[in-house]
């Protein structure tokens, strides 16, 4: 008999636009096409998939179906306030529905760029020193140190994170708070900007196994562009024919730094009680001592047939597992913790 699946999704309405901070804020969601090939492949899989969209009148879809459920592939991010990934996770908690993912206290943590930060160092796990700004005329502590970067609490996908998020001085800075709060109308983040590597980590199951890792090559940008993963490089460059060996996976790096990276993305699992499935991005300063930047659950999975970039997807590939075959996976991670 097959299994019925849900596939839980928000829908994006509008395509982020760099220029325009308020057209970022469905940057976490997913366009239309992915979510049919999502479908498709669930399906060739041999399982009945009933896609919900996870809007406000998703529990009560959720309610009527309950008894039927095998499963929730949950990729949605929720829609409304600072804890939205934790709304669909305790709705289907109450409802007694087995979910893929993270639980609501895992889930509403980590979205909290701050709260992340919090935990991680009460663990000695490496993160940067930051500073949480409600308006622009805060002081900036004294210990934060010029270039910074500005970023949204509580947003995803590199959503107002652009190449003007990096400041260089006091100016600067208040602009930059004060856009981003106008946009998003949640408070911001600002922390230091490290011109170090950068690295993404896909882990999956439980106990946790890790992908291989994957680097952006941030020498091969334009000149314009600040050596980060700045929305305008996940977007629009990572896309581009032109720059198609930016993304280079396997890392080349060496053992040591690998089993450092390794490590601190181990600690940061154990730390926030994460559960199936994750992809955590890490910054290196310029003595490549790596720092979490931040957790990303449920991390992007866009088919192959949308886009090649998706980090989750590209590292699964690479271990030589295809699209069907990590939704499979994840599928019976799932369901394996649930059966203990």
């Amino acid at each position: 008999m097959k299994k019925t699946i849900v596939l839980l999704y928000n829908q994006r309405h509008v395509y982020p636009d760099p220029n325009d901070y308020r057209n970022q804020i469905e940057a976490d969601f997913d366009d239309p096409q992915t979510t049919s090939w999502q479908i498709k492949h669930l399906k060739n899989l041999g399982f009945n998939v009933i896609p919900i969209e996870a809007n406000e009148k998703a529990y009560f879809k959720l309610y009527r179906l309950r008894k039927k459920i095998d499963l929730v592939f949950n990729i949605s991010e929720g829609i409304y306030g600072l804890d939205r990934e934790a709304q669909l996770p305790a709705i289907l908690e109450m409802l007694q529905i087995p979910y893929l993912g993270s639980s609501p206290l895992t889930q509403a943590i980590v979205l909290d760029k701050a709260k992340t930060k919090e935990i991680l160092t009460a663990y000695n796990i490496s993160t940067l020193s930051f500073q949480i700004f409600k308006n622009e005329n805060e002081k900036l502590n004294k210990k934060l140190k010029f270039p910074l970067i500005v970023k949204p609490l509580s947003q995803g996908s590199s959503a107002g994170i652009t190449n003007e998020s990096v400041v260089f001085n006091e100016k600067k800075l208040k602009n930059q708070i004060k856009k981003i709060i106008n946009a998003f109308n949640q408070p911001v983040l600002v922390e230091s900007f490290l011109k170090g590597r950068e690295f993404s980590v896909a882990m999956i199951g439980n106990p946790p196994e890790i992908l291989p890792i994957i680097e952006p090559n941030h020498k091969i940008l334009p000149k314009n562009y600040l050596p980060f993963d700045s929305l305008e490089v996940k977007w629009y460059l990572e896309e581009n024919e032109k720059f198609k060996n930016y993304l280079q996976c396997p890392a080349k790096i060496s053992k040591k730094l690998e089993k450092k990276i390794k490590n601190i993305c181990f600690n940061t699992w154990k730390a926030l009680n994460i559960r199936d499935w994750c992809r955590i991005d890490i910054k290196c300063d310029k003595f490549e001592n790596p720092y979490v930047l931040e957790v990303n659950s449920p991390p992007g999975i866009i088919p192959p047939e949308v886009s090649m970039t998706s980090y989750f997807p590209l590292a699964a590939r690479v271990k030589n597992i295809n699209y069907e075959e990590l939704l499979k996976k994840l599928i019976e991670v799932a369901f394996k913790r649930y059966k203990k």
